[in-house]
C-alpha cells in the first residue's frame, strides 16, 4: 500500500478501485482521523500520506464495522484493538505464505519476470474470490470449535499439557543446504507435525520453523503425541527431535499460551537429549500408572529460571 501501482495489481487483488484518503475514510465513519489510523494500524497497516489516495469502500465498511462493535457495547475499545491485532497477524501470515505459493506456481510455470504482473492480476480473479470463502469456513469452523472448548472455563486458571518439540542441530544443518532444500524440510515438518498433533487430539499453538508448541486438555494425549513425533520424522529422513512436556497451568491470550508450564516445556527441550522427550514432575506423576508409557527419572538438572528437578523420560510402555 502506498507505492505506485502501474500495473493495477493492488486493485486486483482488493477487488475494488481505491478512491478516498485516509481524511475522508475516518470522516465517512465518523471517527476522528487519529482515531481511525489506531485501528487501522492495529490490523497491521502502516499510516499513509494524508494526501494519499489508498482507501476502498471496503476499508470504509471495516471503520464502521469495528466502531459500530465498540458503540454498540459489545467490546470496549481495547478488545476491539486486541482482536484487530490478533487478525491483522493471523491474515498477514496467511497471506505471505499464499503469495510465495503463488509465485512458486508462476516459477515452475515458466512465467518470465517482466510478465509476472499480468499472470498475477489473472491469478487474482481466479483465485481471491476461492480463497475468501475458504477463509471465512476455516476460520468459523475454528472459532466454533474454540467457543465450545473454553465456553464453562475460567480462562484466568486453565490447566493444560504442553509440550514443545525442535529439530536437533536445525541451525548447523541450515548452513549445509541449499534454500530451497531448507524450505522444503520446514514444510515437511510443520505438515507432519500439524498432521500428528491435531489427528492425536491436541492443538497446535505455533511453529517456529524448526519447532512446534502444542497443548492438549490431558498428559496422556500429549505424551503420545509426543512419541509419534519423535517417532515419525526419523522415518521421513528428517533430522532427530527432543521433546519438553509439562503440565499445570497457563495464560492462554489471544491464541497464544504464556506463564510457568510452558517455559519450563521450552527448557525440557533445550535439556533433552536427539531422540528423546523429557517431562517435568507433574506431568510424570500424571503418567504413572499409565502402561502406555515408561518413566524413567534422571538426575536432577538446573532449569534456567526455574532452579532444579528431577525430570523423567518418556518412552513406549
Amino acid at each position: 500500500m502506498g507505492r505506485v501501482d502501474g500495473d493495477g495489481l493492488i486493485e486486483a487483488f482488493l477487488r475494488e478501485p481505491r478512491r478516498y484518503t485516509s481524511h475522508q475514510v475516518a470522516e465517512m465513519a465518523g471517527v476522528p482521523v487519529y482515531r481511525a489510523r489506531r485501528f487501522w494500524r492495529a490490523l497491521g497497516f502502516a499510516n499513509v500520506a494524508d494526501d494519499a489516495v489508498e482507501f476502498t469502500d471496503s476499508d470504509v465498511e471495516a471503520l464502521k464495522t469495528m466502531i459500530g462493535m465498540v458503540s454498540s457495547g459489545l467490546y470496549d475499545e481495547e478488545h476491539v484493538l486486541l482482536m484487530a491485532r490478533s487478525l491483522g497477524r493471523a491474515t498477514a501470515r496467511l497471506a505471505e505464505s499464499q503469495a510465495e505459493l503463488g509465485v512458486e506456481e508462476l516459477d515452475q510455470a515458466g512465467v518470465p519476470l517482466a510478465d509476472r504482473p499480468r499472470a498475477w492480476r489473472r491469478r487474482a480473479e481466479k483465485v481471491v474470490p476461492e480463497l475468501a470463502r475458504l477463509l471465512v469456513y476455516a476460520w468459523q469452523r475454528q472459532l466454533a470449535a474454540a467457543a465450545g472448548r473454553i465456553a464453562e472455563q475460567d480462562m484466568s486458571a486453565v490447566r493444560l499439557s504442553v509440550g514443545f518439540a525442535d529439530l536437533v542441530a536445525f541451525t548447523r544443518l541450515s548452513r549445509q543446504i541449499t534454500g530451497s532444500e531448507l524450505a522444503r524440510l520446514i514444510d515437511r515438518f510443520e505438515g507432519t507435525s500439524a498432521d500428528i498433533v491435531t489427528s492425536g487430539g491436541g492443538r497446535v499453538v505455533k511453529t517456529l520453523g524448526d519447532s512446534v508448541l502444542f497443548v492438549a486438555d490431558k498428559a496422556h494425549v500429549v505424551a503420545e503425541i509426543a512419541l509419534r513425533l519423535v517417532e515419525h520424522p526419523r522415518a521421513k529422513g528428517m533430522p532427530e527431535l527432543r521433546v519438553g512436556l509439562a503440565t499445570g497451568p497457563v495464560i492462554w491470550r489471544m491464541g497464544d499460551v504464556f506463564g510457568t508450564t510452558v517455559n519450563l516445556a521450552s527448557r525440557l527441550t533445550a535439556l533433552a537429549l536427539p531422540g528423546t522427550i523429557l517431562a517435568g514432575p507433574e506431568m510424570a506423576e500424571e503418567l504413572e500408572g499409565d502402561r502406555a508409557f515408561r518413566l524413567r527419572e534422571v538426575n536432577r538438572l538446573s532449569v534456567r529460571g526455574l532452579g532444579e528437578l528431577a525430570p523423567f523420560t518418556v518412552s513406549r510402555g
